[in-house]
C-alpha cells in the first residue's frame, strides 16, 4: 500500500510494547518476534497508539527536533512502511 502524509496509521492488534530507557521494545504476539525503536522512533510509536495522520506526526517531530521538512517526511514514511511491512501497524487509505 502506498502511503502519503494524509494516511492514517495506528498500532496493529496483538502487539505489546513498552519503553526501555527511552527506546521502545515491541513484541508481536502472532510470531513472538521482538523489535526495537530508538528514542525518536519510540516517540513516533507513542503517537501512533491512537489513529493519527502521518502529517500530524511530522508536525510533532518538526516542533521537537531540528530537522529539515523533506528529511523528516522521508524518514517518517520510511519508518511507517517498515512497521507496516512487519505487521506492526495498520493504515487507512487517504481521506
Amino acid at each position: 500500500m502506498k502511503i502519503s502524509n494524509k494516511t492514517t496509521v495506528v498500532v496493529a492488534d496483538d502487539i505489546i510494547s513498552c519503553e526501555l530507557d527511552g527506546e521502545a521494545a515491541i513484541l508481536t504476539m502472532n510470531d513472538g518476534i521482538y523489535y526495537g525503536l530508538n528514542p525518536i522512533g519510540a516517540k513516533i510509536w507513542n503517537l501512533i497508539q491512537k489513529p493519527i495522520k502521518i502529517n500530524e506526526i511530522i508536525s510533532v517531530i518538526m516542533k521537537e527536533y531540528n530537522v529539515e521538512t523533506e528529511r523528516c517526511q522521508i524518514d517518517i514514511q520510511t519508518l511507517i512502511n517498515d512497521l507496516l511491512n512487519h505487521g506492526l501497524v495498520k493504515v487507512n487509505a487517504d481521506t
